[in-house]
């Protein structure tokens, strides 16, 4: 019995137990269910937090490209207004020195008009002064001679016919039977002369040349913004451009052939490239410069090959090259001197006399000329020279020094030369007293502007009726240009005559340059 209570008990005990292990084990796992939900939760957190911060980042990120691109506009913006306004303030100082411009011309034509005036005034009076004393002259004849004007007209004339009527009517019978006989031989004599003019190679010296352009819009890129173009060309080059309404052309003038010659070949190049601006038009005249220089010492190796002529220096055969682009009366220098060089040879040949020797003589006797608008004297002084600086025969100098007649000849070949030069200049056409002359006021001008203190360049420009003068502007200030200009006049009128009004225009130009390396 108490086997079966104890069954019993341990029974109850074991179910209770069994009760509490069960409790006890879901407790413990509630527990670690708890945990695990509380673990879930705060990575649930966690990952909300993380995604707010990124969140919050990429908002701010945004934010802030916004505003830089916004700044960027708005400095952007803030650029073009401050060009605009800086476009507009150029112009309206373009716009007030043009008005000045137009006032002071405007004063200066008034003053010049009232100057007009009284000139007018005086002359005019001048001239009823000189009409009342003729009048009293011709009252006081008549009252002399007792004769009126009309009377003692008819008079002389009625002497004069009597006189010299049957003297001109034997003069005029006299010179028809000499045209009678003589009209054969002048017939002939005017056909000959003729014909040599129409063979010879007569030198016509121009004065300008013509470009032509591929299009008329080129004109517009030539000239350039408010002409900036244009006056950069004309004062690097010396040379007056001249551009009106002739389609697809622009002239260039100058009495210099050198200085017209590198304003043509400085434009085509720019033409060809179509970069035109100040810059580019002086870096490309400055090597157009250095071509002309390598052209003219082939122009002199050219003529020295063709005369067969001994060794040379570089030097003087540079020279010799620069007589190209000279003239002599519209004579083109390098032509005469191998003109003269060869007819010096060919009389030197009949003669028995050293040919080399003469044709040498032949092409130097007007070397001077080469140079002689850079430096003082006369070509036949700077001519020989030259021809002892370098070395040349005597005979050499002695025919340069004396082809004018200026020194007496001490050898047949100087004389050979002196004749060699009169044929080539006095053949039908060969030369033009007009233009030489021309050329020579126009060296004049520019030679009294280079002689001024403070002076760079001076070139006389529209057929010498403009003196354009550049100046040193690290030596002469704005107020002093305007004292130039009045010396430069003041000795024009001096030392020179000339038709017309020559205009001074002095230009001082400061220019910085620095170059990034």
């Amino acid at each position: 019995m108490d086997s079966i209570w104890f069954s019993i008990l341990l029974v109850i005990l074991g179910f209770a137990f069994g009760i509490v292990g069960v409790i006890t084990f879901n407790y413990i796992n509630m527990k670690k269910d708890t945990k695990k939900a509380e673990s879930i939760i705060d990575m649930a957190k966690k990952e909300a937090d993380k995604i707010k911060r990124d969140s919050l980042f990429e908002a701010k990120e945004e934010m802030h490209k916004l505003k830089l691109e916004t700044d960027k506009e708005i400095k952007e913006k803030k650029s073009e207004i401050k060009e605009s306004e800086e476009r507009l303030l150029q112009r309206e100082n373009n716009m007030d020195r043009r008005d000045q411009t137009l006032q002071n011309r405007e004063l200066s034509l008034e003053e010049r008009e009232n100057n007009l005036l009284n000139k007018q005034k005086e002359i005019q009076e001048e001239k009823d002064k000189m009409e009342e004393i003729k009048k009293q002259q011709l009252d006081e004849l008549e009252r002399i001679s007792k004769y009126t004007k009309e009377q003692a007209h008819d008079e002389i004339m009625k002497i004069v016919k009597e006189n010299m009527g049957r003297e001109i009517s034997a003069y005029i019978k006299e010179k028809e039977s000499e045209a009678k006989l003589e009209v054969d031989g002048k017939a002939k004599e005017m056909l000959v002369s003729a014909m040599q003019k129409y063979a010879a190679d007569v030198t016509n010296e121009q004065t300008v040349s013509v470009i032509t352009l591929p299009n008329d819009e080129m004109k517009g890129r030539i000239i350039g913004r408010e002409g900036r173009n244009v006056r950069t060309i004309e004062s690097v080059t010396g040379v007056d451009l001249i551009i009106d309404d002739t389609p697809e052309a622009i002239v260039i003038s100058s009495f210099d052939p050198l200085r017209r010659e590198i304003a043509r070949l400085t434009l085509e190049t720019l033409i060809k490239d179509g970069r035109i601006h100040p810059g580019r038009i002086e870096e490309v005249y400055d090597k157009t410069c250095t071509d002309v220089n390598t052209q003219i010492r082939e122009y002199g190796k050219e003529v020295i090959y063709d005369l067969g002529l001994s060794k040379m220096d570089s030097e003087l055969v540079e020279t010799i090259g620069r007589l190209h682009f000279r003239s002599s009366y519209g004579q083109n220098a390098l032509k005469h001197s191998l003109e003269v060089a060869y007819l010096s040879g060919l009389l030197a040949a009949e003669l028995g006399e050293n040919v080399m020797l003469a044709k040498r003589a032949g092409l130097l006797h007007d070397i001077g000329k080469a140079i002689d608008y850079e430096m003082e004297g006369s070509h036949i002084q700077i001519g020989v020279d030259l021809a002892k600086k370098y070395g040349e025969d005597e005979v050499v100098i002695n025919a340069i020094a004396s082809h004018h007649g200026d020194t007496p000849a001490t050898s047949v070949i100087a004389a050979i030369v002196a004749i060699a030069d009169t044929i080539s200049a006095s053949r039908p056409g060969a030369r033009n007293d007009s233009t030489e002359n021309y050329f020579q006021r126009l060296e004049q001008l520019e030679s009294i502007g280079n002689s001024t203190p403070g002076v760079d360049k001076t070139y006389a420009v529209q057929a010498g009726r403009e003196l354009r003068v550049m100046v040193k502007p690290d030596e002469v200030d704005d107020l002093s240009s305007y004292q130039i200009a009045r010396e430069i006049k003041e000795k024009i009128e001096e030392q020179m005559q000339y038709p017309g009004t020559i205009k001074v225009t002095v230009i001082r130009e400061v220019r910085a340059t620095e170059e990034a390396k």
